[in-house]
């Protein structure tokens, strides 16, 4: 099994011998930022190893997760293990890839039925953040990641329900989180 923080591993030998006296203090920072993300949180796996661009990246919001979550009250899905369904068109990467939500969640952004709200994986969007042919893979994977932290938006819910049910009793819906999790994502 692939997972990002061997990925990122691999990728930063690579980089590290050709750029290391060039990097500067905040790229370094980032890129310490961006592994404490995933590391431990998102894992990929290929049911068909014959088709490379259909996918499932399961995302497990660890302790990074829940620091960051504790900082900013939301969170809800610590524990989790949440599978999604990616897969990249013929036309990538002029447009995004299809992604889906398989395991059953109580979500503001994303519905019952694995519709997911991010608009990165719009070809269109109003706020100019939607698919661009310069965003990759491992920009849906950290969205999908942030889905579970600092992207979590009861403001513009696709899944109204949950958001309303957040907005009248949060302990309610802390609850029900908690209850999925142990039906569904474990």
């Amino acid at each position: 099994m692939l997972t990002l923080a061997s990925k990122l591993k691999r990728d930063d030998g690579l980089k590290g011998s050709r750029t290391a006296a060039t990097a500067s203090d905040s790229t370094r920072r980032v890129s310490v930022r961006d592994k404490l993300l995933v590391k431990g949180t998102c894992k990929v796996h290929f049911p068909d190893p014959n088709k490379l661009h259909c996918f499932q990246l399961t995302v497990t919001p660890g302790f990074f997760c829940f620091v960051l979550c504790f900082l900013i009250d939301e969170g809800y899905y610590q524990g989790g293990k949440f599978q999604f369904e990616t897969e990249v068109p013929d036309a990538y990467n002029m447009v995004p890839p299809k992604v889906k939500c398989l395991t059953k969640i109580w979500h503001p952004n994303i519905t019952e039925t694995g519709e997911i709200c991010l608009s990165l994986l719009r070809e269109h969007s109003i706020d100019g953040t939607g698919w661009a042919p310069t965003r990759t893979l491992k920009d849906v994977v950290w969205g999908l990641n942030s889905l579970f932290t600092d992207l979590l938006n009861f403001d513009d819910p696709l899944n109204i329900e949950a958001a309303e049910h957040h907005l009248r009793d949060k302990e309610d819906f802390r609850n029900k989180v908690d209850d999925y999790i142990k039906r569904y994502a474990r």
